[in-house]
């Protein structure tokens, strides 16, 4: 079993800066697959950024340029750097763990074995 706490939302101003952090309990974190979702109110699920047990990373288009995962194995925590802040990313942001890294991106909510619980992003304008 995995337990994934997320933390560092908050307010933040249009073009501003957060960074979210998401800390992992398990010896096998080095291991997983991390990924970031966000949800918006009336809105689906929707995959932000991962980052494979390699370091390898991918985004959504959207954040793409703006959003930097990574992730430090010694200290079982990803991290979610966020610039360039739009209204538009206003959500709960979710971190993700996936137990099996078999090199393919992982981009939908129900390849995830594991969740957090969540921290509110929001954005003014």
């Amino acid at each position: 079993q995995v337990q994934l706490v997320e933390s560092g939302g908050g307010l933040v101003q249009a073009g501003g800066s957060l960074r979210l952090s998401c800390a992992a309990s398990g010896r096998t974190f080095s291991t997983y697959s991390m990924g970031w979702f966000r949800q918006a109110p009336g809105k689906e699920r929707e995959f932000v950024a991962a980052i494979r047990w390699s370091g390898r990373t991918y985004y959504a288009d959207s954040v793409k340029g703006r959003f930097t995962i990574s992730r430090d194995n010694a200290k079982n925590t990803v991290y979610l750097q966020m610039n360039s802040l739009k209204p538009e990313d206003t959500a709960a942001y979710y971190c993700a763990a996936r137990s099996r890294d078999d090199g393919f991106e992982r981009r939908t909510s129900d390849e995830y074995d594991y969740w957090g619980q969540g921290t509110q992003v929001t954005v003014s304008s």
